[in-house]
């Protein structure tokens, strides 16, 4: 048996020429791609382009069709996904619409730990809840501790659910389009949040999804983009962040500005 090093240690994401199909559908094919503890990905594509069945994949929610995927060094297929989705913080819409809308925050963070929507029959140490309200604290969100979830707005909502998906210490956390929804304001203070989460040396690996280069948080590091099921390009975000590849990606002619760390994207004629 070969040796491990360090680099396949590092690895937390590993699809190898991976296909999804569904009848005679590719909802993703051909897909290689690796991600490693220390980096902060982004996905972008336009609606159909696989991008939340590449998020599915690296949760551990399906198996591939073709191709090999791992994550953390356990290959799906050969795998208890239910041991290893502990190890996977995930934050989505379909997440929060299962949510109790009369739950205390605080006890929806804690219940990650158990896997389970909200408080029922488990006996939790003061210390989880410690780690609850400062995950809260983290996110901005600490006034809300108190109150029920479907008291919350939308933005704080989906800072609640990245705290949650923060509270088993992830090693991996994907995000499927968390500012989806938010006025200005709140999308400026999640990606604030998002900004400092990646840049906190402790943080998991991240990877989130979106449609929108404006939704790119400062301190992102890698890109991929996806169109049709196909990567279009993947790789460094400076490289990858470019003019003429997004606009093959969402087919129509785009012009691209960088100011500050953040992009914005503008058709053109």
């Amino acid at each position: 048996m070969g040796a491990v090093t360090e680099t396949s240690l590092n690895v937390v994401v590993d699809l190898d020429r991976v296909g999804v199909r569904r009848g005679s559908t590719d909802l993703l094919a051909d897909i290689s791609w690796s991600v490693e503890l220390d980096e902060r990905w982004v996905v972008l594509g336009p609606n159909g382009a696989g991008k939340t069945t590449l998020l599915q994949l690296a949760g551990a929610q399906l198996h591939p069709s073709t191709g090999t995927a791992r994550v953390l060094g356990e290959q799906l297929g050969q795998v208890d996904v239910f041991e290893l989705r502990p190890r996977i913080g995930l934050a989505s819409a379909a997440m929060a619409g299962r949510m109790p809308a009369g739950e205390r925050v605080v006890d929806l963070v804690m219940s990650a730990g158990y896997a389970v929507l909200g408080r029922w029959q488990e006996e939790y140490a003061p210390s989880d809840e410690g780690r609850a309200r400062a995950l809260l604290y983290q996110l901005g969100v600490q006034h809300v501790a108190e109150r029920r979830f479907g008291t919350l707005s939308e933005g704080e909502r989906k800072r609640v659910q990245i705290a949650r998906a923060l509270m088993t210490d992830p090693e991996l956390l994907l995000l499927d389009e968390p500012a989806a929804g938010l006025d200005l304001a709140g999308r400026e203070q999640l990606l604030a949040r998002l900004a400092a989460l990646a840049a906190d040396p402790d943080a998991p690996a991240i990877v989130l999804v979106t449609h929108h280069v404006e939704e790119i948080p400062r301190g992102f590091t890698h890109a991929m983009l996806l169109r049709d099921a196909r990567v279009v390009a993947a790789g460094l975000l400076a490289e990858v962040m470019r003019a003429d590849l997004l606009s093959v990606t969402f087919g129509t002619p785009l012009a691209l500005d960088r100011l500050d760390g953040r992009y914005f994207a503008r058709g053109v004629r």
